[in-house]
C-alpha cells in the first residue's frame, strides 16, 4: 500500500516502493507496523481513551507482523540479525511487552488475584506501560536513523528530500510522545471507568473478598 496519509506510509510509498508481503518490499512492513502499532496505538491505549482491549489487540497484531517481516526479510536477503543498537532496544521492548501483557492478564483477569495484590501491582503496571511507550519511540527513532544511513549513505548529509521527510517523521513521534506524557499528567483528562469495567471489578471483589456489589459482607 502507498496511499495511506500517515507520514510512515508517505515515506515508504514515495521513496521505498511501498509495502508488499513475501516480496523484496516485505521489510517495509516492519517500520510501518512498528510505528502504527507500538507508538500510535500504544500511546492511545496509555492515555486510556476508549476501550484498551481493542487497541492493545490491534497493537499486538501489528507488532507481531512487524517482527515477522524483519526476520523473514533478513533471512531472504542474507542479512544478519540482532547486531545493532536498534535491534537490541527493539527486542528488549518486545520481551518487556510480552511480560507486561502476561502479568497484566495474571493480576487483572485471573479471578484468584486479591484486590490487595492488584492494588500493589497497578502502579508497577502503569510505570512499565509508560516505560514501554518510551522504549517504543526510542526504538523507532533508532530504526529510522539506521534505515536512512543504510539506504541513503553519503547523500543523507546533503539534506535530500527523503532524509528530510524521515527526520520529520521522527520529530512527529517525539511530539506525539510529549503530548501523551502531558495528557497523563492532567487529572481532569483521565478516562472514567467503563460500565463493564466497574461490573468486572465488582465481580472480582465478590469472588476474592467475599463482598457483595453493594459493599456489604455476604
Amino acid at each position: 500500500t502507498t496511499g495511506a496519509p500517515d507520514p510512515t506510509s508517505a515515506w515508504l510509498g514515495r521513496y521505498r516502493g511501498g509495502v508488499a508481503w513475501h516480496s523484496p518490499l516485505q521489510f517495509n512492513a516492519h517500520p510501518l507496523c512498528m510505528v502504527l502499532g507500538m507508538v500510535f496505538l500504544q500511546g492511545d491505549a496509555v492515555v486510556g481513551q476508549g476501550r484498551k482491549g481493542t487497541k492493545c489487540s490491534g497493537g499486538d497484531g501489528l507488532f507481531s507482523a512487524g517482527i515477522i517481516a524483519v526476520f523473514e526479510s533478513h533471512q531472504t536477503k542474507g542479512i544478519p540479525d540482532m547486531y545493532s543498537l536498534h535491534s537490541w532496544c527493539g527486542m528488549a521492548t518486545f520481551v518487556l511487552y510480552l511480560l507486561q501483557w502476561f502479568l497484566g492478564c495474571s493480576f487483572f483477569l485471573f479471578p484468584g488475584a486479591s484486590f490487595l495484590l492488584r492494588g500493589w501491582y497497578k502502579p508497577q503496571h502503569i510505570f512499565f506501560g509508560i516505560t514501554l511507550f518510551i522504549l517504543s519511540i526510542t526504538s523507532c527513532l533508532l530504526g529510522i536513523t539506521e534505515m536512512l544511513l543504510f539506504k541513503l549513505s553519503d547523500s543523507y548529509s546533503h539534506f535530500v528530500p527523503e532524509g528530510i521527510l524521515a527526520n520529520t517523521l521522527g520529530v512527529l513521534l517525539v511530539a506525539f510522545g510529549l503530548v501523551v506524557g502531558y495528557v497523563l499528567t492532567r487529572e481532569e483528562w483521565k478516562r472514567p471507568p467503563l460500565a463493564e469495567e466497574l461490573a468486572l471489578s465488582m465481580d472480582f471483589k465478590t469472588l476474592t473478598e467475599g463482598e457483595s456489589p453493594g459493599g456489604g459482607s455476604q
